[in-house]
């Protein structure tokens, strides 16, 4: 059974993770104790506003007028989705 993600939830960076820019990469990287996760440039925007006070539809708004798009929601609920099972994402 699968629930619909609400985007009133405030995700942030998952206990046992750090998010951080990584100059040599180029990129924003999620470090973790056995490794290191490399994300693609929307990734790293997703997550850098995942700080558990923004809500997922804030951080879309925000995403919304930062790269003048629209309908991003969609994917950034995706996003979310994906990372929460991937453990780099929780919330209360």
């Amino acid at each position: 059974m699968t629930t619909a993600l609400s985007t009133s939830i405030q995700p942030r960076v998952g206990p046992g993770f750090r998010l951080q820019w990584e100059p040599v990469q180029d990129c924003h990287v999620l470090l973790y104790p056995e490794g290191m996760v490399k994300l693609n440039g929307s990734a790293g925007e997703i997550m850098k506003r995942c700080d558990g006070q923004r809500s997922v539809a804030a951080i879309v708004d925000d995403l919304e007028k930062a790269f003048s798009a629209q309908g991003l929601e969609p994917d950034v609920l995706a996003f979310v989705e994906m990372a929460a099972k991937q453990r780099w994402l929780a919330w209360d």
